[in-house]
């Protein structure tokens, strides 16, 4: 879920806000490098952006009267790495917060490090992990995308178990409970966006060949075979 306005305490907030600072300032710079030495690369930033902002915009009833939805932070991530993804992730929340009163901006700073900063950092780790022992190109996709998306409900349950303890367990309680609210709905719509993600990516080998090899996705006979001597 994208945390409310208003819902985090200020102190909260303001630290969520400090923490997620550098990351988006970094991509920032990266997103600029990309765009000034490969504009080519500038409708497929579009595109991941616009995944990004379809996917999570799309609220579903969860249980307690809360919500959850996709996050669509793994292609991003997968195609230009996490510092690109989280600019493009921090231009959503705050549209979205503005247009659509989804999350809010005094909560911004929260929401940007669980969608757009330890989500795609954690689905860009599990799939570079699998790419390295060469498992299939679309089961590293989905468990990329999958993983991006489970992981922002799990730092979303920390944040929130942080700002409001259980009166009597305290941190672990909280946790315990916001983490199993979300996972009755998150689960089978992180295995969807998976799915939603790997056939997105098949669509782009077909029509984005030559971009997906120079940005590493897609990797050449002659890489294939330094990176098999080199192992």
């Amino acid at each position: 879920m994208h945390i409310a306005e208003g819902f985090l305490p200020p102190a909260h907030a303001i630290a969520w806000g400090v923490a997620s600072a550098p990351f988006v300032v970094h991509g920032a710079r990266s997103l600029t490098r990309e765009v000034r030495e490969h504009p080519e690369s500038t409708l497929l930033l579009g595109a991941s952006g616009a995944f990004t902002f379809v996917l999570s915009a799309l609220k579903l009833p969860s249980v307690t009267g809360s919500c959850s939805h996709p996050t669509g932070t793994g292609l991003g991530a997968i195609l230009f790495r996490p510092p690109v993804m989280a600019v493009l992730g921090t231009i959503t929340l705050l549209f979205q917060a503005l247009l659509l009163a989804h999350g809010g901006l005094t909560t911004l700073g929260a929401n940007v490090f669980s969608m757009a900063i330890a989500g795609p950092w954690a689905g860009y780790g599990v799939y570079r992990l699998l790419r390295r022992y060469d498992v299939p190109l679309m089961v590293t996709v989905f468990a990329g995308a999958f993983v991006a998306d489970l992981s922002t409900y799990c730092i979303t349950s920390v944040q929130l178990a942080l700002a409001f303890p259980d009166p009597i367990s305290g941190f672990p309680g909280a946790l315990g409970k916001f983490g199993a609210v979300f996972a009755v709905t998150q689960i089978p719509l992180a295995v969807s966006e998976g799915l939603l993600t790997v056939i997105v990516m098949r669509l782009l080998v077909q029509s984005s060949k030559g971009e997906l090899t120079r940005l590493g996705v897609l990797l050449t006979k002659t890489r294939t075979e330094k990176q098999a001597v080199a192992r």
